[in-house]
């Protein structure tokens, strides 16, 4: 790669996490330990939630909140069609069935005015994405949930800063699921976390995460440890291990410095491209926190010569790194012949999916860099403006 090729992102490793993962190598203790369950509290802490278990991944949360819950064989969870794949592939692992509903045109997220008639007699769960770390709008979902008994499962993968009103994202839902994949606002390389206030569901998952057995690791080996275990249920290996909490406790002392790095940038591409006919920005929050995980453009057909997928490559011979987030799910091959699904199902989440696009937003992209990337989707489009 170039090494004037702007990435589309970089994660932000220092000093303090080399030498908190050189500290774990050397303690000889690499899997799931004490900086595991330091790194739990610190989170939960901060979440503002009273329980906090560490995974390997966003997805495995996500999977193990339905387990936890008993939702599986027979039962629907609604959820956006505008997501990474994960989110709907959970449900499929659970045995359940995804129900999409279509989002808002202006900030993209869920839109929860259609949630209710999407609700049947199989219904257990709503599982709210809160896209690019705009909190979806969970007085209305929490509404519904009580209304029919319903499990609010929260996919926080791009929330992690997030506050919808006064609540912090992982103190809202009956649980809620956070990434921690390298391109995310904090990053353990690969993992992930779950926040509840429920002890139940909370001891249920951690179970669930390490063979179903009663003992992990710690509490087996350590002095005060018992050697023996009981597997309570067929579990799954989705633990965190010490050596990613060695990153995560770090790189959570950073969140604030990151995040308003990520904030500012947004605000120079905001000043730079809100103005222009050629672009939609979709809406920020109204009361409380952006995470700014994502700084997505749709863009306008009808005054450029260009579609989308033009754009992004002349983005790339210009050393430019783009992404899509995303191409909605019922527009994949899978979902759309498993369960019938056409373009028209959901107008909005179509129509978002042939014009959206994302531009590198990270703490590490210097004031260079951002005004490169503005100045090269500028003169992209002077050259196609019609």
């Amino acid at each position: 790669m170039s090494d004037n090729f702007i990435q589309f992102h970089r994660a932000w490793i220092g000093d303090e996490e080399e030498q908190e993962v050189l500290a774990a190598l050397r303690s000889g203790w690499l899997t799931t330990g004490e900086r595991t369950r330091k790194f739990e509290a610190e989170f939960a802490r901060y979440a503002g939630a009273r329980y906090a278990v560490g995974l390997n991944s966003c997805t495995a949360g996500l999977f193990l909140s339905l387990k936890a819950f008993g939702i599986g064989k027979g039962d629907e969870v609604i959820t956006t069609p505008m997501t990474f794949a994960a989110t709907a592939n959970v449900i499929l692992h659970a045995g359940a069935k995804p129900v999409f509903v279509d989002i808002n045109p202006d900030d993209l997220n869920i839109n929860t005015a259609k949630i209710e008639e999407a609700v049947t007699p199989g219904t257990r769960a709503v599982m709210p994405v809160h896209f690019r770390g705009v909190p979806c709008n969970m007085d209305v979902i929490l509404s519904i949930a009580e209304k029919h008994n319903l499990i609010v499962i929260e996919d926080a993968a791009h929330a992690i800063e997030s506050v919808y009103k006064n609540r912090k994202t992982g103190s809202i839902g009956n649980t809620t699921c956070f990434s921690f994949y390298p391109n995310k606002n904090i990053t353990t390389g690969e993992g992930g976390m779950v926040t509840t206030d429920n002890e139940g569901i909370a001891s249920k998952i951690r179970i669930l995460s390490n063979h179903g057995l009663s003992r992990d690791a710690l509490m087996r080996y350590m002095p005060s440890g018992q050697p023996l275990y009981e597997v309570l249920e067929p579990g799954y290996k989705f633990n965190m291990f010490d050596l990613q909490a060695a990153l995560g406790l770090h790189q959570l002392s950073k969140i604030e410095t990151f995040w308003k790095r990520r904030r500012q940038i947004t605000h120079k591409y905001n000043t730079a491209f809100e103005k222009l006919p050629h672009f939609t920005v979709p809406a920020d929050v109204n009361e409380g926190k952006n995470a700014y995980h994502l700084y997505v453009l749709l863009l306008n057909r009808d005054t450029l010569g260009i579609d989308r997928d033009q754009l992004l490559t002349e983005l790339k011979k210009a050393g430019i790194g783009s992404s899509v987030h995303f191409k909605a799910l019922h527009l994949h091959k899978y979902y759309r012949e498993t369960f019938g699904l056409v373009p028209e199902d959901f107008p909005v989440a179509t129509d978002v999916s042939g014009r959206i696009f994302s531009l590198p937003l990270y703490p590490r992209l210097t004031d260079e860099e951002v005004e490169r990337v503005i100045s090269t989707v500028m003169k992209i489009l002077q050259k196609h403006a019609k």
